[in-house]
């Protein structure tokens, strides 16, 4: 029955409205007691969170691709009509968020995006864990004109993952980056990307109107970040790839042990993210470099947006490699993305925060750092 309103209403020039009209009618979300941790339900609750409020087409095509029989197919499918609607009579409508009478009864979601259990109210330990054995990180890397800035990163041991955080950060292990490697000093920009677009090696993905050059890429998938590489690998001669899960950790701790890279304690100004000090913006996230650096010289390793790494995804930790190599699976689709985004508050900007999408998926807060080796 709603359908037929909604139709009505979009040919009335009545989209934003309509949105409404659809998520009214939705049937009530009946939930059997508390949704368990770390569950796919858990998962979908956590991703339409995240993408709730957006104006972003892509961001409701990739929760249908993600979850093609989810509980918010109808709700998703209004918004992209009504966003079209909108489109094509040149506006741009608001979203309308769900209020908390039409939230769905279950777990509380996360503040903004995944991982789904974070709790916000009850700041983490940290790992026990013993320090990293680090070295300062080393030489500025310039493979060619269009590629990105790498710095130089030593071989160490430290404790990766959290066992006082997100179930699927556990448990923390001792890892061991036999090798040294090279990793992106800042997340791939929008230049960056576009230049592999005007070679020929990437596709075009369009970005919001006024964004600007060195901008974080974003709305990438795992695929697109893989075929980025292959074109970086092309020009340079160097065998660029995607940083694994354990080197990507590792560079953002930085050498360090703590929460987050600067110390047990959210502190204003280190991050892009909400509520995590100025320049902040809800709609699109700072350009790279606008905070402050690691000890390793990287930046938005915390917010910004959230990065792929090579590995396939697992539920947590037990059984994972012991190095630095990607912990893969045969014909995984499922790919891991660390860091958080600028769409989320303090809880997700801790060094061990993971989550997990489809490979093929894009997303408006999902962006890439490359990585190469240097032996």
């Amino acid at each position: 029955m709603w359908q037929k309103t909604w139709m009505a209403c979009v040919l009335a020039g009545l989209a934003c409205t309509c949105v409404a009209t659809a998520q009214q009618r939705m049937p009530p979300i009946q939930l059997a007691g508390v949704v368990p941790k770390n569950s796919a339900e858990q998962f979908e609750l956590a991703f339409w969170d995240s993408i709730k409020d957006s104006k972003q087409i892509s961001d409701y095509e990739a929760y249908l691709k993600a979850y093609p029989k989810g509980r918010f197919v109808p709700l998703a499918q209004a918004r992209i009509a009504g966003l079209r609607a909108a489109q094509a009579h040149g506006a741009a409508p608001s979203s309308t968020p769900l209020k908390p009478k039409d939230a769905p009864s279950a777990a509380p979601a996360p503040a903004s995006r995944p991982p789904p259990l974070k709790a916000a109210a009850v700041p983490a330990a940290p790992a026990a864990a013993a320090p990293a054995r680090a070295a300062a990180a080393g030489t500025e890397i310039k493979d060619c004109a269009a590629c990105p800035t790498l710095v130089s990163l030593p071989g160490g041991v430290f404790t990766m993952g959290n066992n006082a955080s997100d179930p699927s950060e556990k448990p923390a292990h001792q890892v061991g980056i036999e090798a040294p490697f090279a990793i992106g000093r800042y997340e791939v920009t929008v230049q960056e990307w576009n230049a592999c677009v005007a070679a020929g090696g990437c596709q075009k993905i369009e970005t919001p109107v006024n964004t600007p050059p060195n901008a974080p890429m974003r709305d990438v998938s795992w695929d697109d970040a893989q075929q980025y590489a292959k074109w970086l690998g092309t020009v340079s001669g160097k065998p660029y790839r995607l940083p694994t899960e354990a080197e990507w950790e590792f560079a953002a701790r930085g050498g360090t042990t703590t929460r987050y890279w600067w110390g047990e304690q959210m502190a204003q100004g280190k991050a892009s993210c909400k509520e995590c000090g100025k320049p902040w913006q809800e709609d699109a996230p700072a350009t790279v470099g606008s905070f402050a650096a690691n000890p390793y010289g990287l930046y938005d390793t915390s917010g910004g947006v959230w990065e792929w790494v090579a590995d396939c995804w697992h539920n947590n930790f037990k059984g994972a490699p012991a190095d630095a190599r990607a912990w893969d699976a045969p014909d995984c689709r499922v790919r891991v993305i660390r860091g958080g985004s600028w769409r989320e508050g303090a809880p997700y900007m801790v060094a061990s925060t993971r989550f997990k999408y489809d490979a093929g998926v894009r997303h408006s807060q999902n962006g890439f750092r490359v990585a190469r080796s240097l032996k």
